[in-house]
């Protein structure tokens, strides 16, 4: 495999994609990269809710 290659298969998942091929370690790996992901989408959920209050906030005075 090229060293592109690799990468990606690390660092992409797809939702659906077969799972079959892969061992443990590679699907307890993607369970990590995918819990990481939850986290930053929560954050920006977090940040984006930070700024409307923000503005309501402006608006409301």
């Amino acid at each position: 495999m090229e060293e592109e290659e690799v990468r990606r298969k690390l660092t992409r998942h797809e939702v659906g994609m077969g799972l079959d091929a892969m061992s443990v370690e590679e699907l307890e790996a993607r369970i990590l990269m995918l819990e990481a992901e939850i986290v930053r989408l929560k954050e920006a959920i977090a940040a984006r809710a930070e700024t409307r209050s923000a503005a309501e906030a402006l608006f409301r005075l």
